[in-house]
C-alpha cells in the first residue's frame, strides 16, 4: 500500500466523519467493489438454494423421477461450490479492505501529526493518538470489513422477495414491507448506542492519556511517594470508563435481542402463512419447504443489516476522533515562495524578547523555564513569532533548511528502542570516531563504556534504564553529532553534578568554536563560559553582557543566580566573583 503524503491531492474533506469514511471508501473502491460482487455470489447462491430444493421435491421426489432429483442435486452442489469459493475470496477481500482503511487512517493522522511538528504535544494528548492508532483504526476497518456481506445481503433480500412474490403475493408483499420496517427499527435502537459509544470513547481516550503519563513519570511518582494517590485517581477514572462501557453493553444487549426477536417474528409469520397455504392446497409440498427455508434464510441478511448499521455507527465515532486531529493546523507555515538560507550562520533576532544572537558566539540566556522553552521554539522556527535570520523572517525561509541548520534540543530527553548507536546517530552517517568524540564532549564516554556491548547495546524506549543525567548527556552528544550551524539547548545539564557540568561547559565551548550556540540555563558554571548572556526576567531582555559583568552590576540577575545556586542573597553589589556552584533549572523564577 502506497504511503499517503500529507499534501496528496486526494486528502479528504475533513468537515465531517461521513465525508472521511466516503473518502476512505474511494481509496479502496476496486477492492470494495470486488468484495461486494463476491458477497452477492456468496449469499445470492444461498438464496437460490430453496428454489432448487423446491424444484427437486416437486419435479423429482413427488412424481418419483430420480433423474430430476439427481439433476437438481447437481445444481445444488454447484451453488454450494460457488458459495464456498466466493465466500473465501470475499473474506480475503474484506480483510484487505479492513486493513487498508485502518492503516490509511493511521498514515493520514501520523502524517498530519508530523506536519504539526512541535506544536502537537501541547494540542493533542498522547493517549488520544495512541487510541487513534489502535482502537479507532480497528473500528474503522471493521466497518469496511462488512461491506461485501452487506451488498450480498441486500441483493439476496431483493431476490427472495421477487421469488416469494411469484409464489405467494401475500408473502412477497409482507417481506417487502417487513424487511425495511425491521431495518428502520434496528436503526432507531442504534441512536442511543451511538451516543453512549461517543461518551465511552472520550473517557477511554482520557484514561489512556492518564496511563501513559503515569507510566512515563513512574520513577518521579515513586520518588515523591505519589504512586498511591495516582493509583487511586486512575482507579476512579477506570471505574467511570467501566460504567460507560456497561451502558454501551446495555444498549448492545437490546440490539442483539432485537436481532433475534424481529427476524424470528418474521420467520414465524412466513412459516405460519405457508403452513396454512399448504393445508388449503394452494401451495405444493416443495413450495412449503421453500417458504420455511426462505424464512430461516432471511435471519442472516437481516442480522447483517443490523451489524452493518452498528459497525458504521462505531466507525462514525472513531472517524470523528481522527478528524479532530486532522482539523488542527500547524502553528507556523512556510512562505508561499520560501527563500534559501544564507550559506553560513547569520544574526538571529527574536523581536518578542529582544534577544539577538551574534553568529559564531557562545550565547547564554537566563529566563524563567517556560519562557526559555518558548524562546527556543521561536528561535527554531516552530512558531509564527517574528524572528529574523540575517534580516529575513524565519518563516519565509525554506523549512527543510531551517530544520537542517537550526537544531533545538529541549530538556526532555527522548530515545527510541534499539541500539544506542542508532539512538545517537539515527541516519548512520557518523563514524565510530565521531561518535566517540561527541560522547567525550558531552562527558558521556563512561556511559557507553559501561554497557555490555558498547554502542551496540539495546536500550529501552526513552532510555529508561539510564539516569536523568545520563540521558541528558547522551542527548547532548546526539545533538553534537548533527553539528548544526546554530545549536539551541534548553537546560542541558540540570541533572548532572557540578564537576561533570564544568567539564561539559569547557568541552562544549571548545567543540562549538566558530559556530553559534545558544544555551538557555541559569547555571553559573555554564554562564561563566558564555561570550554573552541575555537576562530575561519577564520575557524581555533586561540586561546583556558577560556573566561576571551582569552579576556585578545587575541586582535582579544576581538574585536569580544566587537563588538557583542555593546561596543566600547578599543584597549588595560589591562586584565579587559569581559563585561557581551547581544550579538547578530556572523553574522557580517564574
Amino acid at each position: 500500500m502506497r504511503p499517503l503524503p500529507v499534501a496528496d491531492p486526494g486528502t479528504p474533506d475533513i468537515r465531517s466523519a461521513t465525508r472521511f469514511l466516503l473518502w476512505l471508501a474511494g481509496r479502496i473502491a476496486w477492492s470494495l467493489t470486488a468484495a461486494a460482487l463476491c458477497g452477492v455470489l456468496w449469499i445470492g447462491s444461498q438464496a437460490l438454494m430453496p428454489v432448487v430444493i423446491r424444484e427437486a421435491i416437486d419435479d423429482g421426489l413427488v412424481p418419483g423421477d430420480m433423474n430430476a432429483v439427481l439433476a437438481w442435486s447437481g445444481v445444488l452442489l454447484g451453488l454450494g461450490i460457488v458459495s464456498s469459493v466466493s465466500g473465501t475470496v470475499r473474506r480475503r477481500l474484506n480483510v484487505h479492505n479492513a486493513l487498508s482503511a485502518g492503516f490509511r487512517t493511521v498514515q493520514l493522522v501520523v502524517g498530519h501529526a508530523n506536519a504539526l511538528g512541535a506544536g502537537l504535544e501541547s494540542r493533542v494528548d498522547e493517549g488520544e493518538l495512541v487510541s487513534v492508532g489502535s482502537s479507532d483504526m480497528n473500528t474503522i476497518g471493521q466497518a469496511f470489513d462488512i461491506v461485501g456481506r452487506a451488498a450480498g445481503a441486500l441483493v439476496s433480500v431483493v431476490l427472495v422477495a421477487a421469488v416469494l412474490l411469484g409464489q405467494s403475493p401475500a408473502l412477497g408483499t409482507m417481506l417487502i414491507v417487513a424487511v425495511p420496517a425491521i431495518v428502520l427499527t434496528m436503526g432507531y435502537t442504534l441512536r442511543p448506542l451511538h451516543r453512549r459509544q461517543s461518551a465511552y470513547r472520550d473517557l477511554q481516550g482520557g484514561l489512556t492519556s492518564r496511563l501513559t503519563n503515569v507510566v512515563a513519570g513512574l520513577r518521579v511518582l515513586r520518588g515523591v511517594g505519589g504512586e498511591t494517590s495516582f493509583a487511586r485517581s486512575y482507579r476512579e477514572r477506570s471505574q467511570r470508563v467501566r460504567d460507560a462501557g456497561s451502558r454501551v453493553a446495555g444498549a448492545e444487549a437490546v440490539i442483539r435481542g432485537a436481532q433475534v426477536l424481529l427476524p424470528g417474528l418474521l420467520v414465524g409469520s412466513v412459516t405460519w402463512i405457508g403452513a396454512h397455504a399448504a393445508l388449503n392446497g394452494s401451495v405444493s409440498p416443495g413450495e412449503l419447504v421453500a417458504f420455511y427455508a426462505y424464512a430461516a434464510f432471511l435471519v442472516e441478511p437481516l442480522g447483517i443489516f443490523t451489524e452493518t448499521a452498528d459497525r458504521f455507527a462505531r466507525a462514525h465515532v472513531a472517524a470523528r476522533r481522527a478528524i479532530a486531529v486532522l482539523r488542527l493546523h500547524p502553528t507556523s507555515g512556510p512562505d508561499p515562495a520560501p527563500r534559501p538560507m544564507a550559506p553560513f550562520a547569520r544574526e538571529l533576532t527574536d523581536e518578542t524578547s529582544g534577544v539577538t544572537v551574534t553568529p559564531g558566539t557562545f550565547h547564554a540566556v537566563v529566563a524563567p523555564h517556560a519562557e526559555g522553552t518558548r524562546l527556543a521554539d521561536r528561535l527554531g522556527g516552530y512558531t509564527d513569532a517574528p524572528v529574523h535570520y540575517d534580516g529575513l523572517p524565519l518563516t519565509g525561509l525554506a523549512p527543510e533548511e531551517v530544520r537542517r541548520r537550526i537544531l533545538v534540543v529541549d530538556n526532555r530527553p527522548r530515545f527510541f528502542r534499539g541500539p544506542l548507536r542508532a539512538g545517537l546517530d539515527p541516519h548512520s552517517a557518523a563514524t565510530d570516531a565521531a561518535i566517540t568524540a561527541a560522547l567525550r564532549v558531552a562527558a558521556a564516554e563512561d556511559i557507553a563504556e559501561a554497557l555490555p556491548d558498547g554502542l551496540d547495546t539495546e536500550i529501552t524506549a526513552d532510555g529508561r534504564h539510564f539516569s536523568g543525567g545520563q540521558r541528558q548527556r547522551l542527548v547532548l552528544a546526539r545533538a553534537l553529532l548533527v553539528d548544526p550551524d546554530i545549536l539551541i539547548v534548553v537546560d542541558p545539564t540540570s541533572a548532572v553534578d557540578a564537576h561533570t557540568e564544568d567539564v561539559i561547559a569547557q568541552r562544549l565551548r571548545a567543540a562549538r568554536a566558530g559556530r553559534t550556540t545558544v544555551l538557555i540555563s541559569a547555571s553559573p558554571l555554564l554562564l561563566d563560559h558564555a561570550d554573552q548572556v541575555s537576562f530575561l526576567p519577564d520575557g524581555r531582555v533586561a540586561g546583556t553582557g558577560t556573566h561576571r559583568d551582569l552579576f556585578a552590576r545587575h541586582a535582579d540577575y544576581r538574585l536569580v543566580i544566587q537563588r538557583e545556586s542555593g546561596q543566600a542573597p547578599e543584597g549588595d553589589s560589591r562586584g565579587e566573583d559569581p559563585p561557581a556552584t551547581k544550579a538547578a533549572p530556572l523553574g522557580g523564577a517564574e
